[in-house]
């Protein structure tokens, strides 16, 4: 592909590779696409995916949309991305009490990235047998409560098990690490990876990596995308041989402060 076919490829699966719960609104019109999702409260299926805005209008739709999800007691983000607008959304949402980050667009080909795991990882497909300890495992990754992330997974297995393959990383036998990938026509999106304090620098992200990239192979896929954080996943895959296709923004409410 070249770089807007990519690009393309890498915004699509950004917006599209969700799973709807029961309660997942999905909000979208010409230049807008949000998802609410009540049940997951610390995060996930919450956040502005797409923000198109007239600068005149710009102020009062912010505005309103960080009500609901505040209202709701909701861990939210708001990606501004190459196609948000206006020019100074960010400074906009910073100056309503956000914090910013950077992450970046990245894509690279599937070949030469099905490599096998180092000694002591392994990595199996997520099913009805082990999608609790995955859970787990997850939850305690991203700071989040397992009880409705074990839904949101169930709920994954019962209707997108092809689409959103789940993979659970062990490091010597014991459960370390997690991801998710979201399989479209000509890429896969890989996404929820997040490897426990640990067992960091013992290859499990990279085989994880390797585990989604075996099996967009075997589906006829040969482009990998994501959404990678500039100081910690984005250089793995860039020495894995992924490139820079864009930059995103991604907003999202401070921490409480802590309590004396």
């Amino acid at each position: 592909m070249n770089d807007a076919e990519a690009l393309q490829e890498l915004l699509m699966a950004l917006r599209r590779a969700f799973v709807p719960l029961p309660d997942t609104r999905v909000i979208e019109r010409p230049g807008w696409m949000q998802l609410v999702t009540p049940s997951l409260r610390d995060g996930g299926m919450n956040e502005v995916c797409l923000a198109v805005l007239d600068p005149d209008e710009a102020d009062a739709v912010i505005d309103a949309t960080l009500a609901e999800y505040r209202d709701l007691g909701i861990r939210f983000r708001w990606n501004v991305g190459p196609d948000s607008a206006p020019s100074d959304l960010v400074a906009r949402l910073l100056a309503r009490g956000l914090r910013a980050e950077t992450t970046i667009g990245l894509a690279g080909a599937t070949a030469g990235l099905t490599t096998a795991p180092p000694a002591g990882v392994t990595v199996e497909p997520v099913d009805e047998t082990n999608v609790e300890v995955f859970t787990d495992v997850m939850a305690r990754g991203w700071d989040m409560d397992p009880t409705p992330l074990l839904a949101f997974h169930q709920r994954i297995l019962d209707t997108a098990r092809e689409r959103v393959p789940m993979h659970l990383a062990r490091l010597d036998g014991r459960p370390a690490g997690t991801a998710a990938g979201a399989m479209f026509q000509r890429s896969a999106y890989l996404m929820g990876a997040v490897v426990l304090p640990e067992a960091r620098g013992r290859g499990l992200y990279r085989a994880l990596v390797a585990a989604r990239a075996e099996l967009a192979v075997a589906r006829g896929i040969r482009l990998l995308t994501t959404h990678a954080r500039s100081t910690t996943s984005a250089p793995i895959l860039m020495r894995l041989g992924f490139s820079e296709v864009c930059r995103f923004t991604v907003l999202t409410e401070p921490p409480p402060p802590s309590q004396p």
